[in-house]
This record gives C-alpha cells, sequence and structure tokens, in this order.
C-alpha cells in the first residue's frame, strides 16, 4: 500500500526556508539549494545555491547586503540561472514587505541563531574577502581619497581595457537608437556634452575626473578644445598621456594626476565633471561646487554629469562603497541643483539619463560574461564575481528607479547678469548625435 502521508522535509535548505518565509512574512521568492543537497521553493524561479554552511555564517555575523555581497564574491553561495532574475525577484519582494530588510524581534533572532547552531553553522566570524577596500584615516582627507579612487580605477588599464569600448569611456552612454553600438552610444554622449559647453576651436576646457581621457581626446580631436585634464588616479593619467603622444595632441593637451582641491587654474570657458562629483563626499561637495564657479570664467559653462540616490538612501550603498567605490555619496537631483546654485552657478538644464544607463550597464555586463575567462585569469575569480555584482546590480537599480543619472548644465553669470547662453542653441544639441 502506498504511503501518502507527507514526508518529513528536514534537510538544511526546508529549516532555512522556513525562518526566511518567517522573516519575509511572505512565501520563498526563490528556490533554495543547499550544501547537503535539500532543496525547497518555487520550481520556476532562480536557484540560489548555498555551496557551504561558510555563507550563513557570514550572514550571522553581517546580516542583509554586505553578508550576502561577501559570500556570493567567495563562492559560497551562488545563484543557478539568471542572477539579475535572482535578485529582481529577492527585491520584488522586499518591496512588496515595504522594506528592504527583515525586521527580526528577539525571539526571531533566537531562533535563528538556535537553528543556526543546529546546523553546523555556528563559529568565529570569517575574514572578508581579499577584494575588500582597507581604507584608514577620516574620510575625504586628500590621502584617503587617493586611496579610494585608486582602489577602484587602478585595478588596471588592462582590465578596463576588456570590459569597455574602444572610446574606453567609463560612464553612461546615450543611446539614440535600439541597436545602437555602445561605442557609438559613448561618442553621442561625448558630442552631447561638447555641444552643451558650446566648445569650439581654442576653447579652454578643463576635465575633473577625466578617466581614461574620453571626453579630454574626443573635444581635443573633434573641437579642437584644448584640455586640461585631471586625475588622481595614476594608471588612468598614464594611459591619457600615452593616448595624447599617439595622436598628435601634445599642443592641445595637458594631463595632470592631482587632487581637485589642488587645482589652481581658472577662467576655463568650459569645465566638465562625468561622474567624478559622487566621490566628492556629502560635507565636501558645498566646497567642490564652489570650486566649479571659481574655475569657470564668467559666461562660461560647467557640466555635470552624476549619479543619484533617493533621498532615503544616499551613499553607494553597503556592497558599492566596501568593494567598488569606498566613501562614494549620491544625493537626489535636486540637492545637487541646489548645492551649485548656492555656489553662484545658474542651472539652465537638466537631463535625466537613467534608462539610457541600464543600457550601457547592460553592454558592460555582456561583456564581461564573453571575456569571463580573460577576466579571471588577468584579476582572479573575486573579482570578476565583485565585477559580475556589481553591473548586474547596478543595471537593476538604475532599471527600477533606485538610482539615476543626469546630466546638468550651468552657467557662471557675469556681474551684469549675462548667461552667454544663446537661447536658441538648445535645439542644436540633438541633431545626428552619430
Amino acid at each position: 500500500m502506498t504511503d501518502l502521508r507527507t514526508p518529513v522535509r528536514t534537510g538544511a535548505a526546508h529549516r532555512l526556508a522556513v525562518l526566511v518565509e518567517d522573516a519575509l512574512g511572505a512565501p520563498l521568492p526563490v528556490r533554495l539549494r543547499a550544501w547537503d543537497g535539500s532543496e525547497t521553493g518555487p520550481s520556476d524561479a532562480p536557484v540560489v545555491v548555498l555551496r557551504s554552511r561558510r555563507a550563513l555564517r557570514r550572514l550571522l555575523w553581517q546580516p542583509g547586503e554586505l553578508g550576502l555581497a561577501q559570500a556570493y564574491i567567495t563562492g559560497e553561495l551562488d545563484v543557478e540561472g539568471d542572477l539579475a532574475e535572482g535578485l529582481r525577484a529577492a527585491w520584488t519582494s522586499a518591496r512588496e514587505r515595504g522594506a528592504h530588510t527583515p525586521r527580526l524581534t528577539l525571539a526571531d533572532w533566537a531562533r535563528a541563531v538556535g537553528e543556526a547552531a543546529r546546523l553546523g553553522v555556528v563559529g568565529p566570524r570569517l575574514p572578508a574577502p581579499a577584494t575588500e577596500a582597507r581604507l584608514r584615516g577620516d574620510r575625504h582627507t586628500k590621502a584617503r581619497d587617493r586611496a579610494a579612487i585608486s582602489h577602484h580605477y587602478d585595478l588596471s588599464n588592462d582590465f578596463y581595457r576588456l570590459l569597455l569600448d574602444d572610446t574606453m569611456a567609463y560612464s553612461c552612454g546615450y543611446w539614440t537608437a535600439e541597436d545602437m553600438d555602445p561605442a557609438d552610444a559613448q561618442r553621442a554622449k561625448l558630442e552631447l556634452i561638447c555641444r552643451k559647453l558650446g566648445l569650439t576651436a581654442g576653447s579652454r576646457l578643463l576635465d575633473i575626473g577625466c578617466g581614461w581621457g574620453s571626453l579630454t581626446l574626443y573635444a581635443a580631436e573633434r573641437h579642437r578644445a584644448r584640455v586640461t585634464a585631471v586625475t588622481l588616479a595614476r594608471e588612468q593619467a598614464a594611459y591619457v598621456r600615452e593616448q595624447v603622444r599617439e595622436r598628435g595632441l601634445e599642443h592641445l593637451v595637458e594631463v595632470v594626476c592631482q587632487d581637485y582641491r589642488d587645482i589652481t587654474g581658472s577662467a576655463y570657458d568650459a569645465v566638465a565633471t562625468v561622474e567624478m562629483g559622487e566621490h566628492v563626499g556629502d560635507e565636501e561637495y558645498p566646497a567642490f561646487a564652489a570650486a566649479l564657479h571659481r574655475m569657470v570664467r564668467p559666461e562660461g559653462r560647467v557640466l555635470v554629469q552624476q549619479m543619484s540616490r533617493g533621498a532615503n538612501a544616499p551613499g553607494g550603498g553597503a556592497f558599492i562603497e566596501a568593494y567598488i567605490a569606498p566613501d562614494m555619496h549620491m544625493r537626489p537631483l535636486g540637492d545637487t541643483v541646489a548645492l551649485l546654485e548656492a555656489a553662484g552657478l545658474e542651472v539652465r538644464s537638466t537631463e535625466s539619463m537613467r534608462e539610457h544607463y541600464v543600457r550601457t550597464v547592460a553592454a558592460w555586463h555582456r561583456t564581461l560574461e564573453r571575456r569571463w575567462d580573460e577576466v579571471v585569469a588577468l584579476v582572479g575569480t573575486e573579482t570578476a564575481r565583485v565585477w559580475r555584482l556589481y553591473l548586474v546590480g547596478g543595471a537593476l537599480a538604475f532599471e527600477e528607479g533606485r538610482m539615476g543619472v543626469d546630466q546638468i548644465l550651468s552657467v557662471r553669470r557675469d556681474r551684469k547678469g549675462a548667461s552667454g547662453l544663446d537661447l536658441s542653441e538648445a535645439a542644436d544639441w540633438y541633431q545626428d548625435l552619430v
């Protein structure tokens, strides 16, 4: 006779699922497979694989985003199938609960710790992955900022050559067609910036946080502007100098490796800072905005392209600040506009590019997966997994509106209030971009 009774489920996955569902107040949004082979959860959902008890030990010591990220980076936790779909399912569940993390009572914690002990999870705190940033000193001192920038941007020029297109632009592109090539999207963004800044032959442009020189080189080659390119990253400075020599632009481009606070030049016709303002810090941003005002001449223009987050989620997030961009700070667009205006700049145009970043980051992720073996050989598996998580999570954050990116064009009026901006000029900014 067939036994129709419900089987007793004592595997690690089933026991963990009960805890997770109690904490979430909702059914498990993913399928869960544990180190003992047990498995539970919806059959059509992405599969989260706990390869080791160590993943749970990390969560005991570091609950939330950072503990999960550490477990993923080390390979103790993995996702079968589409990582983006796994993250999307988890975040959708969090939104439906009205919170981003479970709110556990003392009784919940006691129960979780007891179950962890029975599963053999309890133990000393595990060391953080070697890829985690380890900065010292007060935030946004020059020395710490240099170390923070080096952590991210000095990873290796060869790595960024693998990841980026031939423009070496590491910022949001501007997609004017569905089937646009990523490099053309970057060139469209560069051309749009040059048009908004009103660059002509001989214009003096200050490019703060120049990266690998995409805007600097484009403005010099296409618009014959005279560019001062500033970066804190030594690898970037070396790359841009090499490109300047190869392209014969020594008479138009000067590359300086220094902190923006040490820039002494002024009276530039235009100043651009493309996705560098996020690294300035919250308390330091008023002084940064004042420096932008000081460096540009009356009737000159300043373009800030910068990422943003909602007022209830400033900063970069625990994972990004620990592994990608330490000490970064993002704020709502309106707050940045107010800071620029408080410094004496008149904001004339803002343009959201959020959807453009979804496509940009997705293109970088496709390249990462296509060149996975090369990336691992160059920087190691841990770093490759950091970047996979970063790119997948970043694309979803822009897709769902948890992060944004904007171009903000402002001017420094002269003493009579003149802006130097032709009112009809904006009509031509978008004509025949690439």
